[in-house]
This record gives C-alpha cells, sequence and structure tokens, in this order.
C-alpha cells in the first residue's frame, strides 16, 4: 500500500503545478503593473492556481512495468500506462497501480502432518505475475494477500497428501503439484504462477537422528553382504584350485615351489617346510637346493642393481 500511495504523486505533475503558477504569477504582476487593477490581478492568480490544480491533477506518469486501473464515478473506466497519461479530476480515480513484473513471495508451514503422521516445516518460494491487471484489481480485495493464503493451503494440503520419504526424495514433483493447484486457484484473479520452488523440509531432530541410524545400518548391512558374497567368490575360486591341483601334480608342485621362493624372498632365510612337502618338491636333492639358490641370488642381484642406477 506504500507504493500505491507514492505512485498517486509524481514529479511531472508537480512540475507542471509550478510552471502553471509561474506563469499565472507573472501574468499578475504584468497586469498590475499596466493597468493598476490589483482586482483584475488577483483574479487572475486565482484563475492561474485553479488551470495548475486541475491540469496537475490530471496528469500521471506510470513506469514501465505499471498498470493503473481507472474508474470513473465508481465504475471501471480503462486501464493505463505505461508512460504519460491524463483523468478527468473529481470525475477519474485511479484505484490501484498494478505491478505487472515477476513477484516472488516466500511462504511456509509448520507442524503440518504427511500422510505417515510425521510433523514437519516446509519453506517455499512463488514466483507469480499479474497477466489481468483488470481481474487483479476488481476480482480480489488484496491480491496480493490472496495469493500468500492460497500458497499456504495449497501446500498443507500436498503434504497431508505425500509421504514423508517421497516429500525428501520428490521435491521437483511437489513443486510441480503445488504450481498447477496454486495456478488454478488464482487464475480468476488475473495471476499467472510461473513456478514453486521448495527450499527447505524440516523435520523433528529424534526423527532425523533414527533416519541416520536406519541409513548406517542399511550401509552396514549392505556391506555385509558384499563382504559375504566376496568370501563365497574367494571360496569358489579355491574349489576350483583344489581341483585343478588334484588332476595336476605338476600344477601343485609348481604353485608349492612359488609359495616357498616367496616366502624366503620377502620375510627370512630361514622357512619351516614340512619333511613330505621336500620330498615332493625334491628340495633334498642338491639339484633342488642349487636351483633355489641361483634363484634368491639372481633376485638379490636385480635389487641392488635397481638401488645403485
Amino acid at each position: 500500500m506504500e507504493v500505491i500511495e507514492m505512485r498517486r504523486i509524481n514529479f511531472f505533475s508537480v512540475l507542471l503545478f509550478l510552471v502553471i503558477l509561474a506563469i499565472g504569477a507573472g501574468l499578475s504582476y504584468a497586469s498590475y503593473s499596466i493597468s493598476g487593477n490589483n482586482t483584475g490581478s488577483i483574479w487572475i492568480a486565482i484563475i492561474a492556481l485553479f488551470i495548475a490544480i486541475v491540469i496537475s491533477s490530471a496528469t500521471k506518469v506510470a513506469d514501465q512495468w505499471e498498470k493503473a486501473v481507472v474508474l470513473r464515478l465508481g465504475r471501471f473506466h480503462s486501464i493505463k500506462g505505461p508512460g504519460l497519461f491524463f483523468i478527468i479530476p473529481v470525475i477519474d480515480f485511479i484505484a490501484y497501480w498494478i505491478d505487472t513484473r515477476v513477484i516472488t513471495t516466500t511462504f511456509n508451514t509448520e507442524k503440518t502432518l504427511t500422510k505417515d503422521t510425521v510433523p514437519v516445516d516446509v519453506d517455499a518460494v512463488l514466483f507469480w505475475k499479474v497477466i489481468d491487471p483488470k481481474k487483479a484489481a476488481l476480482d480480489v480485495a488484496d491480491y496480493q494477500s490472496a495469493i500468500s493464503w492460497a500458497s499456504q493451503t495449497a501446500l498443507r494440503d500436498v503434504i497431508g497428501k505425500t509421504m514423508l520419504s517421497d516429500m525428501l526424495e520428490g521435491r521437483e514433483k511437489i513443486s510441480a503439484v503445488l504450481q498447477k493447484i496454486i495456478d488454478d486457484r488464482t487464475e480468476p484473479w488475473g495471476v499467472n504462477v510461473i513456478s514453486v520452488e521448495v527450499k527447505d523440509v524440516l523435520i523433528p531432530p529424534a526423527l532425523e537422528d533414527a533416519m541416520s541410524m536406519q541409513a548406517q545400518a542399511e550401509r552396514e548391512r549392505q556391506a555385509r553382504v558384499i563382504l559375504g558374497d566376496s568370501e563365497r567368490q574367494v571360496a569358489e575360486k579355491f574349489g576350483d584350485a583344489a581341483k585343478t591341483y588334484a588332476s595336476n601334480p605338476t600344477a601343485f608342485h609348481l604353485r608349492a615351489m612359488n609359495m616357498l621362493y616367496e616366502g624366503l624372498k620377502h620375510n627370512a632365510t630361514i622357512v619351516i617346510v614340512p619333511s613330505t612337502a621336500v620330498e615332493t618338491m625334491q628340495l633334498g636333492g642338491i639339484a633342488g637346493l642349487t636351483a633355489l639358490t641361483m634363484e634368491l641370488k639372481k633376485e638379490q642381484a636385480k635389487k641392488e642393481n635397481e638401488g645403485n642406477p
């Protein structure tokens, strides 16, 4: 309402008033100087004052984004603006200055129950604009307040029909539903809803902690399932390897030799090996010991060469 009151007086009208008043004062002074008649000069000043008031009252200027709703003798006459326009003083009256730009309105609901009876606080923002100034001025007393209340009631209705999980995961869907509901309600008022954005959904702290524990337990369950599946796959591979070694003694012998070699290479120089394994790998003979010693010497020489480039 403050913007409407300020727009009733424009600087162009004040300038016209001062210019006409100055012209009238000059004519009054000139008439008095020529004729010496004081009464005539007073009448000229009064007429100039009257003309200044009438013209300044009839002259209006609307900004590029404004529309003026003009009533004539209490009935709708026309929509004026933007730019310079004129009205008939006393007969015409500007009821509203309508802002046709996109306007944002924030609204929220507190402690509203969802479909699964969870109290939530929801904050949202509405983007809208007036597309029919006549309807916005004549069909609703205060269209801005009406839009705000319509948005809040629509938000409460949507929350009451939505599960908490759907609300937390599907904000875009809720925003689309809200936009349709609010647009249907405000369309008779000449208002077009551009979009609705749900900013935040606040749930009770106790429920938030419980949901966090539930998510953590679910992650632990998935980790255990993955670990168990990995162990099953490893066991299956070991079973396949055992079948291969059972049917191929040479492969088993090579594998045993490689394990012994790796143990001697990375750990100590003394490895306790069962006598049955020694006999199987033929390490008790001179040839076996010589081959193993040669492999260790080659590995040691390789490491020395890498350390001294």
